[in-house]
This record gives structure tokens, sequence and C-alpha cells, in this order.
């Protein structure tokens, strides 16, 4: 019985210690990790801001991209993506499109056990964000 209430205090204290769960804010800026399987290119900038007003944008890594985004809860979509039209190094732009195509397979949002946010799509894995700093 003392095991069961140390544990049941303990659990208690810990709870208390806690801070407020991390949540998906609009008009906040989040960097882009990984798109799925894959990590980015090292040094590319991904981005993507969701403003209060239904509309996404960001960095593509080459291109400034925008699309229309819907939020409900943990159910987040995106409509099609359109973006500036600079070239850049090829494999950048690969990146890139495989970025766009995966917004728009979005399905819903939620925070890994680390605090990073992950945007779900129907089948496979996430496109992973961390907040940016500043």
């Amino acid at each position: 019985m003392k095991r069961l209430t140390l544990m049941v205090l303990l659990g208690a204290s810990l709870a208390g210690c806690a801070g407020d769960p991390v949540k998906l804010q609009q008009n906040h800026t989040y960097v882009l990790e990984w798109i799925g399987e894959r990590p980015l290119i090292d040094n590319s900038h991904l981005t993507v801001t969701l403003d209060d007003a239904g509309r996404a944008y960001g960095s593509g890594g080459c291109n400034h991209w925008f699309a229309p985004y819907t939020l409900d809860g943990h159910t987040l979509t995106f409509g099609g993506v359109g973006s500036t039209r600079k070239a850049c190094a090829p494999a950048l732009m690969e990146q890139e499109q495989r970025f766009f195509k995966a917004l728009q397979t979005v399905e819903r949002w939620d925070i890994s056990p680390i605090e990073q946010v992950r945007f779900w799509p129907a089948q496979g894995k996430p496109l992973r964000l961390w907040p940016e700093e500043g």
C-alpha cells in the first residue's frame, strides 16, 4: 500500500510541474526538419506559417509558397499550393516539389513526445517541424 501511495504522490507532483501542452500556433513560423521518411538537404530552410485568416505560407527552400488551409481541432488540410518560380539546384527543386506534394496530403496534426509538430498524411510518415526560434 505504501508503494501505491508513493506512486500516486509522485505522479501528482510530476503532473503539477508539467507546463502547458504544446499547441499548433497560428501566426507562428515552423521550420521543417523531415518530409516523410527523408531529412532535408543540409542548409536548406523550409518553413510553414499558418495565419489566422486561413492562409499558409513560407519558404520551400528555393521559392516562396502559399496555400489555403483549414484547421479544426487536430484536423489540418491544405488546398492547392502556389509558389514563385525561381530556379535552384535540381536537388533543392526536387525536395521543394516533394514538400508541396506532401502538404496537400496532410489530414491531421499532433505533437510528438519530444514536442515536435507533426503533419500527418492519410498514409505514410509525417512532415516534422520545430517552432522557429526568435
